[in-house]
């Protein structure tokens, strides 16, 4: 029996702060809010490919969507652009509270685990250059079953791997499109409010929400206790 739920986080915003990728926006589109624009398509084309039947690499969208509004805005991309989104996507830093909050979660007794868009070497890349890859048992990638979340196969695949049934897991994101996602496979879900993120008023809700990961670990701790997993 599993006291606590399996914490399975997304990574990219919920964990990382983007807003390290603005001056790249701003110096290729002489505008910082291109990247919030940029984000949001990627998430909707990756999710498109998904949805079509087709898989591509989670980077490769992101440099292809860049390319895209660049082409609609007549700028032009260089080679030395896409070097240089891809190299700022690896070495986002953690938002300030979420390093003590990882710790805080594990040292009352939860496991934590990670499932991302991004191919697997990337994440690591990631979680090793914020310096929170070792308080994480597991990372997860939906490469692995080439289905980009909120697809039902990039959940399964965590299920599968950690031998476990849906409603033993929680994912913590700050997306609501992945919340959903997570919902529908059965899961528990957490939604982090940052910056322009919220709550969707219609389909399956979170059962917490918070402002930051220290606000949710705290719901946490105090919906599960304080007991550690037992098997």
């Amino acid at each position: 029996m599993i006291a606590h739920p399996l914490i399975v986080f997304d990574v990219n915003e919920t964990l990382l702060d983007l807003t390290g990728m603005e001056p790249t926006f701003g110096r290729i589109f002489g505008d910082i809010g291109a990247m919030r624009f940029w984000f949001a398509n990627f998430i909707m084309y990756s999710s498109a490919l998904t949805v079509a039947g087709y898989y591509v690499p989670f980077t490769d969208i992101g440099s292809a969507v860049m390319k895209m509004l660049a082409d609609t805005r007549g700028i032009t991309i260089e080679d030395e652009d896409r070097k240089e989104l891809v190299e700022k996507f690896s070495m986002m830093p953690p938002h300030a509270e979420v390093p003590a909050a990882l710790q805080k979660l594990r040292e009352a007794g939860f496991r934590l685990f990670t499932l991302t868009d991004n191919l697997l070497e990337v994440q690591t890349r990631q979680l090793e250059h914020g310096g929170i890859v070792d308080l994480f048992e597991r990372r997860f990638s939906a490469d692995a079953v080439r289905h980009h979340k909120p697809s039902r196969r990039a959940y399964a695949h965590v299920e599968r791997e950690l031998g476990v049934e849906p409603s033993q897991l929680c994912l913590i994101a700050c997306h609501t499109w992945d919340t959903l996602g997570a919902l529908a496979a059965g899961w528990e879900a957490a939604l982090i409010r940052r910056p322009g993120n919220e709550v969707l008023g219609v389909g399956p809700q979170p059962q917490i929400v918070g402002a930051d990961l220290d606000d949710v670990a705290d719901q946490l701790i105090a919906q599960h206790g304080e007991k550690a997993n037992v098997a």
